[in-house]
């Protein structure tokens, strides 16, 4: 496994496209910080919240950088120190962000519903798909080892489709989010824009790791095809 060509491929493909975008999330964050606006963070979102009829969720400081994240279980809005009471362009699309998935959630968005039904699949294949797929992998020759690596695929196939189901989740968020800041007047013309692309790198993220799930899926299917092949 560690010195197959494809394998070594979708690893550092995926791991130069990771850092890259993660640079440039960092740098476009850190330029349109300096982009001020009369509202923090938290107005931001209580703002937004309001406009769009969400009141009952709380919003919540968070410890970090850019741990910013909504929970569905508490329905709170949790930002990080560089957004909860910053007044930037950078802050407020955060915020926004994050209030598009409260709004997902009280509508009963379906891609975000189907997210949190699997999250308890996840939770188990995380537990144990890498020892699953350790061992599969080591005696795909056998036919147990080629069961076991069948059953660590069909987990890491949720791993994997858990990522896919995330991406029209977190576009969808941002385009609510750059909607209502646009019609709210929050941001306009250059600043929209700034906005926009702040949330464009934030997304490039989830696109890059659902890439290299799908990537690597692939490459265990390839090598599970191989070993019915030798032993048939």
């Amino acid at each position: 496994m560690y010195f197959d060509p494809f394998y070594t491929i979708i690893t550092v493909a995926s791991m130069a496209a990771s850092h890259f975008v993660s640079t440039m999330l960092q740098k476009r964050f850190a330029e349109f910080s300096q982009v001020p606006l009369p509202y923090s963070g938290r107005e931001v979102a209580h703002r937004m919240l309001a406009d769009m009829g969400v009141p009952e969720v709380e919003i919540t400081a968070a410890r970090g950088q850019l741990t910013d994240h909504y929970n569905p279980a508490d329905k709170t809005v949790n930002l990080s120190e560089v957004v909860y009471g910053a007044n930037n362009v950078a802050a407020a699309a955060v915020a926004a962000h994050e209030c598009g998935h409260a709004i997902q959630h009280k509508r009963s968005y379906p891609f975000l519903k189907l997210r949190s039904r699997i999250v308890p699949l996840v939770q188990l294949s995380n537990r144990v798909n890498q020892f699953l797929l350790m061992i599969g992998l080591a005696m795909a020759a056998t036919q147990m080892g080629a069961t076991v690596l069948l059953i660590g695929i069909a987990l890491f196939a949720i791993t994997t489709l858990f990522a896919i189901v995330t991406l029209p989740v977190e576009f969808d968020a941002s385009k609510r989010a750059l909607q209502w800041m646009e019609a709210s007047g929050l941001t306009q013309g250059e600043n929209h824009a700034k906005a926009k692309k702040a949330l464009f790198w934030a997304a490039m993220t989830y696109t890059v790791g659902a890439l290299s799930q799908i990537g690597q899926l692939i490459y265990f299917i390839s090598i599970y095809l191989r070993s019915q092949e030798r032993r048939g």
